[in-house]
């Protein structure tokens, strides 16, 4: 079930709210029982076969979880059962995501093996991760164990962050399961960051595909540079707004309900560099490789060449993570020497912000045209394209900047904080000059997200089905 979508907004969220405020209102246990049917429910709803899947990971890692405590509780190192949990749900992932992968590279190598048609359950990656950190936190004493399987259930598929992230540490929300406190305030602001989330997929996100869609299903051969450019960026914007709209929208829900997640996106393309990029991108997944991998490697305080060793694991795992395709494979290890030329070059004299800022915006340009490339030689085919001297400007790509240049220029302008920076201009001017304005300007804002929540509500009706991006993830 999608967020943007009808089913969703005026069916499966009505009858939860209605059920969670109303009938079960005060009554902690049949409220968390209620998101945990309704997060199982929708799973189920695109994947009724795979959301066993999901109950035999979460059944597994209650285990894994009471295993490293009892341990722990006698003295003993856990290193044995945190290996099993590890062992366990890399396996899972393996099984469903690069079985098939694996076994097709290794016939072209001579292997003569039968390769198995395995579907790939939705999101399997971000719960698996979110199972896997509860087991690592319990083991590093930063979280107790779950005693209650149900409880832990909820937490590794509860809906708003079940299919693509933000990727939430157990840590980060083990006293909400039974402890939190549902407010106005956080309700508001819940329903908010959801309309906004949801406008950034259904009125930008959906719109520039289409630019990007369009550049990729061109013939290489008829391919001219400005189409090859327009679709990069228009692929740029897309990504981000897609992800960062659906990171909002479940932020938000998860508000609704009084679970408070942490932000995954602070505006990546106002980077100066590759390492800032990667702090203000899917932080979430940044932020469990640090935790996870990387500290635990020794992160960079054994040396330069440790340090080195233990960014190209990072960001080889981190290419993996994303996908069965060398492609991803390569992405991740573009970012590691990308990384290590930044740190190589640290010692030396800054580079001016504005060059920074060029530097990093082009190279996480040629990031997603490999990201998005079916395979490594359409990548570079694609790329080729870019940089060919004999194509320059022709009337396809005109037709598409005219076309939708009033979704590309405001997806331009809000990938910067713009829209943040004028809110607080305004403030700030209303609280010196005409603090009893402040009502009129919440109500503007107000109607300012109805007109935004109709929008969007019109494009879904009117629309096509466009999944989001980390959906395959």
């Amino acid at each position: 079930m999608l967020f943007s979508s009808s089913i969703f907004l005026f069916a499966f969220l009505p009858a939860v709210l209605l059920g969670y405020y109303v009938v079960f209102r005060g009554m902690r246990r049949a409220q968390n029982l209620l998101l945990l049917a309704a997060s199982l429910f929708f799973y189920a709803w695109g994947e009724p076969w795979f959301v066993l899947v999901m109950m035999g990971s979460i059944l597994a890692n209650y285990c894994f979880g009471l295993w490293v405590h009892a341990w722990r509780r006698r003295g003993r190192r856990p290193a044995l059962p945190v290996t099993a949990a590890v062992v366990c749900n890399l396996g899972l992932l393996f099984v469903f995501k690069y079985l098939t992968f694996t076994l097709e590279n290794l016939n072209l190598a001579g292997l003569n093996t039968p390769v198995p048609v395995i579907g790939l359950p939705i999101g399997i990656s971000f719960f698996t991760f979110q199972a896997l950190s509860y087991v690592l936190d319990v083991a590093m004493g930063t979280a107790q164990v779950q005693r209650n399987p149900l409880w832990l259930g909820l937490y590794i598929s509860l809906f708003p962050q079940l299919i693509a992230g933000p990727i939430v540490k157990y840590s980060t929300v083990a006293d909400e399961i039974e402890g939190r406190r549902e407010t106005w305030a956080d309700f508001s602001s819940g329903c908010c960051r959801f309309i906004v989330g949801l406008g950034k997929k259904v009125l930008l996100s959906n719109q520039l595909a289409v630019v990007a869609d369009a550049a990729w299903d061109t013939p290489i051969g008829d391919l001219s540079a400005a189409l090859a450019w327009l679709g990069a960026l228009c692929y740029t914007l897309q990504i981000y707004y897609d992800f960062s709209g659906y990171s909002d929208m479940a932020i938000g829900l998860g508000k609704l309900f009084g679970f408070h997640f942490l932000d995954n996106f602070n505006y990546p393309y106002l980077s100066r560099s590759v390492t800032e990029f990667w702090r203000r991108w899917h932080i979430s997944l940044s932020t469990w490789f640090r935790d996870y991998v990387y500290i635990p490697l020794g992160g960079s305080r054994k040396g330069p060449w440790r340090t080195y060793r233990n960014l190209f694991v990072v960001w080889l795992l981190t290419g993996v993570w994303h996908g069965a395709n060398w492609t991803f494979l390569c992405w991740g290890l573009f970012y590691f020497l990308l990384l290590c030329l930044e740190k190589l070059g640290a010692s030396g004299r800054p580079i001016p912000a504005p060059a920074g800022w060029a530097w990093t915006f082009l190279m996480v340009n040629f990031g997603w045209v490999l990201f998005r490339a079916p395979s490594l030689p359409a990548a570079l085919d694609y790329l080729g394209a870019m940089f060919s001297p004999v194509r320059g400007a022709d009337l396809q790509a005109c037709y598409y900047c005219e076309q939708y240049a009033a979704v590309i220029l405001p997806s331009i302008l809000f990938s910067f904080p713009l829209g943040r920076w004028l809110t607080e201009k305004v403030e700030v001017y209303l609280g010196r000059y005409a603090p009893h304005v402040f009502s009129l300007w919440d109500m503007v804002y107000g109607v300012s997200l109805l007109f935004l929540f109709l929008a969007s509500s019109a494009f879904l009706v009117k629309g096509t089905y466009n999944p989001f991006i980390y959906f395959n993830f």
